[in-house]
């Protein structure tokens, strides 16, 4: 027949040290960190926000007003064929920088 061996409790510090050892010893390894100093993603986001503000946005544009006006030829007007290319026109142009300029302030 086994015997069962329960753990002796600990004297001193108790559960706290379970706790306490392995964060002074994380806290010794951390390095600081700087938000807003990563560069990871700065290609990606250059590239995007060029295509954006450039021929892409004037596309994205383009293929909305046609859809809005493919909409009212159909027969069926709403007010949303006229406003949808308008905003998404007011978004790509203006949008971008805004967007750009609110995270930049925000970091």
């Amino acid at each position: 027949m086994h015997s069962l061996k329960l753990p002796l409790p600990r004297a001193g510090l108790g559960r706290a040290s379970d706790y306490l050892i392995p964060a002074i010893g994380l806290m010794a390894v951390a390095s600081a960190a700087y938000a807003g100093a990563d560069t990871t993603f700065g290609p990606a986001l250059t590239k995007f926000t060029d295509f954006l503000e450039g021929s892409g946005g004037k596309i994205i544009a383009v293929l909305s007003l046609a859809g809005g006006i493919i909409g009212m030829a159909s027969g069926r007007f709403t007010l949303g064929q006229v406003a949808i290319p308008v905003a998404v026109g007011i978004g790509v142009g203006t949008g971008v920088p805004i967007v750009t300029s609110t995270v930049t302030a925000i970091i």
